[in-house]
């Protein structure tokens, strides 16, 4: 940034910079021309240099070294430093499993090894699976680490962003926070790497190039001579198989900070609900009589629905007509704030109909809930309450995600209602109540992982409760209370649900039992997409193998972002024979492989 120093060395204004002077930026703010400023300097009455000043996400703390406050380990937590405490940065490769209960205290430990790795010369990497995290762990680091921690994620502007990351590449870093992306952070001597949330989806990329965060993190470290640690209330079933297996050391912590009990889950089946009140309850009648204890107590809640917007579509009465997307193969949902019907694969938005396009038939039904429908629901029966919403939609601001939740924390808000963001690692601890609008959501998406998904969301989201000295409770809404993975969620179960859907996988014989390798195929029509995924087919099944070729079929999303979608998938014990497989046919056909997509290890099946 240029400044300018008199002759005299006096400061305007009390606007000094660190080496004297005043800025010239705030010199022309008040009126001094910028030509007037270049001939002074020519006259030698003035002189201009430039000074870097580093933009920082948060305010930088005054002390450099500041004392940590001294928080008491519980013996499950010092179990785990003691094992671990010698191998982070230590030089050696190890990859190891953290398998704690939610409220257990797992990011202590990771603040105590990225201390211990710190204090041998080596610097500590904490990934997370969500941007609205990272401020809350980088503060709970600068007790320890001072100004030696930055933050790396895709919400920070491009400057802060830039000067984050020399910071980082210069040395002058200790600790990195980051979302997925930040696996890629420069420093210059990683000795701890931590993938909290292991098991969450968002540590895979979708685009190109396709990459899932923690696995990269597991081969930087190798590369690199460093602990990895992977944590989680919930692990994937990759990793616990894994860790079974004896390739990851696997700790635990079993129970939650100052011996608090885990929350207790009532299901509540929504068939006799709607039988008795009609099927457009929202919130069932145990749910609404919590939430009246907790605001009479003056106690928070969470209320969970995964799905964004006021109704997850409309329905034409008259024909039955249901708006879509015109460049993806999915309805609309309409968000009442905004008066839109918008897509939420590819973005395209319309104001929303007065009419059906089809008959004209002026009655559209809205069918489905989303998030928006459930705040307005709670505002209409609790007009006192203070209620707030955390979905993408409410976020889109840079720092909103954060503010919100700081609101959260110093409970300005009675009840927060959310998407699976509210799941996501948060501790607050005046939330007595979790509640659950539909547990079905992901039940129903022609995925595999849908009943391990469903299990992650239903255990983390319920783990925000109960975190003070005020025991916690979730309420479930299910049209499926019978449903392994809602039961299992209920009772906390890790290990029972891990065993009934190890049991499903190797019957249909699905990752982690096999490996999984999806090539899709995209074209600007239907059959062309098919017909050339037929071809690649055809070309694998001829050819040497020992795997399997499924497909070719249309996808589940049909069409995306104006081009159509057919797909295929190979199933083997053998990943590196099964990617070269398909390059090699790729290359084969040029022209087909510009229209063809790999994935190794897909984590979505849409």
């Amino acid at each position: 940034m240029p400044r300018w120093e008199g002759g005299s060395g006096r400061r305007s204004n009390g606007s000094a910079r660190r080496g004297g002077g005043v800025a010239v930026p705030e010199l022309t703010a008040g009126g001094v021309p910028g030509g007037t400023i270049r001939r002074l300097a020519e006259l030698g009455a003035v002189t201009i240099s430039r000074e870097v000043v580093e933009r920082e996400p948060w305010p930088v703390e005054t002390s450099e070294e500041p004392d940590p406050p001294v928080r008491t380990l519980t013996p499950d937590q010092q179990q785990v430093i003691e094992a671990l405490g010698a191998s982070a940065g230590s030089g050696a490769f190890e990859v190891a499993l953290l398998h704690g209960v939610t409220g257990s205290g797992k990011t202590e430990v990771y603040a105590r090894l990225a201390r211990a790795a710190v204090e041998r010369g080596r610097q500590a990497l904490i990934l997370v699976p969500e941007i609205a995290l990272t401020s809350g762990i980088a503060a709970s680091l600068r007790p320890m680490f001072g100004a030696r921690v930055a933050v790396q994620h895709s919400g920070l502007p491009d400057g802060e962003r830039h000067d984050q990351w020399h910071r980082i590449r210069r040395g002058g870093i200790d600790v990195v926070v980051g979302t997925r992306s930040a696996v890629f952070a420069p420093l210059p001597s990683v000795g701890l790497i931590v993938v909290d949330e292991e098991h969450d989806a968002s540590y895979k990329q979708d685009e190109s190039p396709r990459y899932h965060g923690r696995d990269v993190a597991i081969m930087r470290a190798k590369r690199g001579d460093a602990l990895v640690l992977l944590g989680s209330a919930t692990p994937s079933l990759e990793s616990y198989r894994h860790a079974g297996a004896g390739r990851y050391r696997r700790l635990t912590l079993p129970r939650r900070i100052g011996s608090r009990p885990l929350p207790a889950v009532r299901i509540v089946d929504m068939r006799a609900e709607f039988a008795s009140h009609g099927p457009d309850v929202v919130l069932s009648t145990p749910l609404a009589e919590a939430l009246d204890e907790r605001l009479a107590r003056r106690e928070q809640a969470l209320v969970l629905l995964n799905r964004r917007g006021f109704a997850a579509s409309l329905l034409c009465r008259r024909c039955g007509h249901t708006p879509e997307c015109p460049d993806c193969s999915v309805t609309l949902t309409f968000h009442r704030a905004a008066g839109r019907a918008r897509c939420h694969y590819c973005g395209y938005s319309r104001a929303c109909p007065t009419a059906c396009p089809m008959c004209s038939g002026t009655v559209l039904e809205r069918v489905g809930l989303g998030t928006e429908r459930v705040q307005a629901e709670i505002e209409r029966r609790w007009p006192a309450a203070r209620v707030a919403r955390l979905d993408r939609d409410t976020v889109r601001r840079r720092g909103a995600a954060a503010r919100l939740l700081r609101r959260v924390a110093r409970r300005e808000l009675d009840i927060l209602v959310g998407t699976q963001m509210v799941a996501k690692g948060h501790d607050f601890p005046g939330v007595t109540l979790v509640g659950v609008v539909s547990a079905d959501v992901g039940l129903g998406v022609p995925d595999f992982r849908a009943a391990e998904r469903t299990f992650q969301l239903l255990t983390q989201v319920a783990g925000r409760a109960g975190r003070g000295s005020t025991p916690g409770e979730a309420i479930i809404q299910t049209l499926h209370p019978g449903h392994y993975g809602i039961r299992h969620a209920c009772d906390q179960a890790y290990a029972p649900f891990y065993r009934e859907e190890l049991r499903f996988r190797r019957a249909m014989r699905y990752p982690p039992v096999v490996s999984l390798v999806c090539a899709v195929v995209h074209g600007t029509a239907r059959d062309g997409a098919l017909r050339d995924a037929a071809v690649l087919a055809a070309r694998l099944r001829a050819a040497p193998r020992r795997f399997t070729v499924l497909g070719p079929a249309p996808a589940p999303i049909g069409r995306l972002r104006g081009r159509y979608r057919a797909q295929l998938f190979l199933k083997g014990l053998h990943r590196g024979e099964m990617r070269e497989a398909l390059l090699r046919v790729l290359d084969e056909h040029p022209r087909l492989k510009r229209r063809v997509v790999v994935d190794v290890d897909p984590v979505s099946m849409l």
